[in-house]
């Protein structure tokens, strides 16, 4: 599904992508850990087309991505969150949810005008699908609640509801479990599963162990801008440099 080879990106002199090759498989939940600083984060935003790469290339169902701006990525179903999200917090979870479906009629305000019928229409469907993704989530009984109130992993599930909204095939998350509290982990941790089940394919940056040795196969490990393992759990939780680096000398 996704295909990134030699890929580099620098600034100024430094590089914190540092000639990465991997391939992801459709169907799969792969783990991307690595110490502060090691280019994770850096590697998501090449990805989504935040930074243009400085070498290298990557390719998504097929077709060569890098480059392209993060509509245009997103429009063709690979979508990311962010390790810190970033709802419209003087919305509601409803109203955030249904700004995601791009080319909405009500948009274009001559349509408000012209086409009332049309625009209607079609807001009714985008709310149903809303309420729908929500009530997935576990948020449908927030969604008249301003997007500031809610908790940290609340908005973590409110991220989740949004890139839902554009039916992707892949999603890029970034740190799920950060700042979330152990019941809404395991929520979380089980909705990406049910969706895993359903066929999204997921990349995962996180610093919780325990959740990728439990979600994900295969592991990326990401050293100082490179590649310097990439396996099933069982084999990164075993390898002397893993330990060493990011488990602190012992398995968890």
């Amino acid at each position: 599904m996704l295909e990134v080879r030699d890929l580099v990106r620098e600034f100024g002199g430094l590089r914190a992508v540092d000639g990465v090759s991997f391939t992801l498989a459709a169907g799969t939940i792969t783990g991307l850990i690595g110490p502060n600083g090691a280019g994770k984060t850096t590697l998501f935003n090449t990805i989504a087309g935040v930074h243009r790469p400085s070498s290298g290339s990557i390719s998504f169902l097929g077709q060569r991505i890098d480059g392209l701006p993060p509509h245009r990525i997103f429009h063709a179903g690979l979508v990311r969150t962010f390790q810190i999200p970033r709802p419209f917090a003087g919305m509601t979870v409803l109203e955030n949810t249904m700004m995601v479906p791009s080319g909405q009629s009500g948009e274009r305000f001559w349509n408000n005008w012209f086409a009332r019928g049309r625009v209607r229409g079609q807001e009714r469907a985008t709310r149903e699908r809303a309420r729908e993704v929500l009530d997935f989530v576990g948020l449908e009984h927030l969604s008249g609640e301003f997007a500031r109130n809610l908790s940290g992993g609340q908005q973590k599930l409110l991220e989740l509801a949004r890139v839902l909204m554009a039916d992707p095939r892949l999603i890029l998350l970034d740190e799920p479990g950060a700042g979330v509290n152990p019941t809404l982990l395991v929520t979380i941790m089980d909705k990406l599963r049910e969706l895993h089940a359903r066929g999204i394919t997921f990349l995962v940056i996180e610093h919780n162990m325990d959740l990728i040795m439990q979600l994900c196969n295969p592991v990326l490990v990401l050293a100082q801008g490179r590649l310097l393992l990439e396996g099933p759990p069982e084999t990164v939780r075993s390898d002397p440099r893993v330990l060493e680096a990011y488990l602190g000398g012992a398995a968890s």
